[in-house]
């Protein structure tokens, strides 16, 4: 049989990395692309084919696509966008210009990725574009709003695109994880010092006693945290089924909040919610 080859994106930690590896050992041939170039070289030396690719740079997903198509001859069986970011801080605080660049890292330019790949995979008559959402898809939590949006918009984005795939061979899939360990959290302070004025908030003195000490303190695991594999093990459903589930939950917070927003009345939600 012919090697399946799949585009994975925001592989050079958390669920990117440890979907690399998971299906490279399952037989995947795998393109694991990261947005620097030293992450690149680090796969690369870990035995990985890893274009760089920068969702907030146009260039870098056209020629790291390119680089693809021309690795396999043109044809790709699967891509699975991961790559994302946070910026913390409550919505009054945040900038424009802080929203702008956050979509354009984790919406724009998936959009941007996922659209260049769909003709190859209508031409070879087959294909899976698997989405890495969030819990924060479906439910907001308060100090998450630039993610939370990009998430919502995500959903909004590839539950249409689905319906509309439904007359082609190409099966749009979303994951929607919740507490998985990574170095989001980590990855999140530059941008958190970037655009958040804190200190001169009307809200300082929860960023002085709250925020800053979740960003900056490693207070361990957070509660019903599970490794990056558990999604590894959903994304490998969603490839190997023969008909995929349209949406994959991972994490007991992301079932819980699926039903809590099935039983609750807005205001109800809002309460639980606020906790955060």
């Amino acid at each position: 049989m012919t090697q399946k080859s799949i585009l994975i994106t925001g592989c050079s930690s958390g669920i990117g990395y440890a979907s690399a590896h998971g299906l490279r050992d399952a037989g995947w041939r795998v393109f694991a692309a990261c947005r620097k170039s030293e992450d690149c070289t680090r796969l690369q030396e870990e035995g990985f084919e890893s274009p760089l690719i920068d969702y907030a740079d146009t260039a870098t997903i056209t020629n790291g696509l390119q680089e693809v198509f021309e690795a396999t001859g043109g044809t790709l069986d699967a891509l699975f966008n991961n790559g994302a970011f946070g910026t913390p801080g409550a919505v009054e605080d945040l900038p424009t210009d802080a929203l702008r660049a956050i979509f354009e890292a984790n919406f724009f330019g998936w959009h941007d990725l996922t659209r260049q790949v769909i003709p190859a995979m209508r031409k070879q008559g087959h294909g899976r574009i698997v989405q890495c959402s969030s819990v924060l898809g479906f439910v907001t939590m308060p100090w998450r709003g630039a993610y939370n949006s990009t998430k919502f918009a995500l959903e909004g984005l590839t539950h249409t695109l689905r319906i509309e795939m439904r007359d082609t061979p190409i099966d749009v899939i979303l994951i929607e994880p919740g507490p998985i360990t990574s170095k989001i959290r980590a990855n999140s302070i530059p941008h958190f010092e970037k655009w958040i004025d804190w200190e001169n908030s009307p809200r300082v003195e929860h960023y002085r006693t709250k925020l800053r000490k979740r960003l900056y303190q490693d207070s361990g695991p957070d509660t019903f945290e599970l490794p990056a594999e558990a999604v590894v093990k959903k994304l490998k459903h969603a490839l190997d089924a023969r008909k995929p589930r349209p949406v994959y939950m991972v994490t007991t917070p992301t079932f819980l909040m699926a039903a809590l927003r099935r039983i609750l009345t807005t205001r109800g939600l809002d309460r639980i919610l606020s906790v955060g």
